[in-house]
């Protein structure tokens, strides 16, 4: 009994914490209700099958919205991704000094949503933001609208989005280089391999659970991005920029449309389910390579 007693606590908080919520999700989606107007009757897969159809306002604008997640999953995951490597390996050198430039690289995401919003839209505001007095000082032009344009409101998103989390997989990287032996570099080196062949043949194969687990997890992150559109670029232009977990709150929490909002949620969960299994398996493929 002593094993189940160590996991008793996890079990029970999984339990109340992540697969009830999963299950009245599901319950939800089944269900037409309104709330405040309709205790929900049983629909079956109507919720589903409205969404899927693609016709509709909730239909348009839930595709239109996975669209911008989409696009702003395969803009940012890819730096978010390969910057922080990069930042690992240099803070993995001996250096003076160097833990303090682990911590200020990794100051930005203690921070939270609110507080990076709100001060992103104000520096990067078109008319009083310093970004654009800074450009426009050495002799760049002054006047883009970083928050109500594209591309510049992509941009926007996809720079401040780095700025504030590269540093959580930063650590993540560098806890895995420094697991990787000194032995393994040291024989390569006696072999004659330089250090971009090093990193190819010894640090990246080590690393390639951690890579995986970073690619999935920087994908589910990505793909759920609402704070930033909401406080950065309040979506616009026109919608723009409102990504599908920004449709799900506002028909969710202000239309109270929870059934419909409960079986976007599923979709974009199965989605996202795909895309890891999807991700996972090509580094199977690749690991066999």
């Amino acid at each position: 009994m002593t094993p189940y007693l160590f996991i008793g606590p996890f079990l029970i908080l999984f339990a109340v914490f992540v697969l009830a919520p999963i299950l009245v999700l599901a319950w939800s989606s089944t269900r037409q209700w309104i709330l405040g107007f309709d205790s929900g009757g049983f629909v079956g897969g109507e919720n589903y099958a409205t969404l899927l159809s693609g016709q509709g306002v909730l239909s348009e604008e839930f595709w239109r919205g996975m669209r911008v997640t989409a696009v702003f999953t395969v803009l940012s995951v890819p730096l978010l991704v390969t910057v922080p490597f990069a930042l690992a390996l240099l803070l993995n050198l001996r250096f003076r000094g160097r833990t303090l430039f682990r911590a200020v690289y990794f100051a930005p995401y203690v921070l939270g949503v609110a507080v990076v919003g709100v001060l992103w839209h104000f520096l990067l505001d078109a008319r009083v933001g310093p970004v654009n007095h800074l450009l426009g000082a050495i002799g760049l032009p002054d006047a883009t609208a970083w928050t109500t344009s594209l591309p510049a409101g992509w941009v926007s998103l996809v720079g401040v989005t780095v700025w504030w989390t590269v540093g959580f997989n930063a650590v993540i990287y560098l806890a895995a280089l420094q697991d990787v032996p000194a032995e393994l570099h040291e024989a390569a080196r006696i072999d004659g391999a330089g250090a971009w062949r090093r990193l190819w043949a010894v640090t990246i194969p080590h690393m390639r659970r951690v890579l995986q687990f970073v690619v999935v997890i920087t994908i589910i992150a990505s793909a759920n991005m609402y704070g930033q559109s909401a406080l950065i670029t309040q979506e616009q232009p026109g919608g723009a920029t409102r990504t599908a977990i920004g449709y799900i709150a506002q028909t969710g929490m202000r239309s109270y449309d929870i059934g419909m909002a409960s079986a976007m949620s599923m979709i974009l969960a199965v989605c996202l389910i795909a895309a890891s299994l999807l991700v996972n398996q090509l580094f199977r493929l690749v690991g066999k390579v």
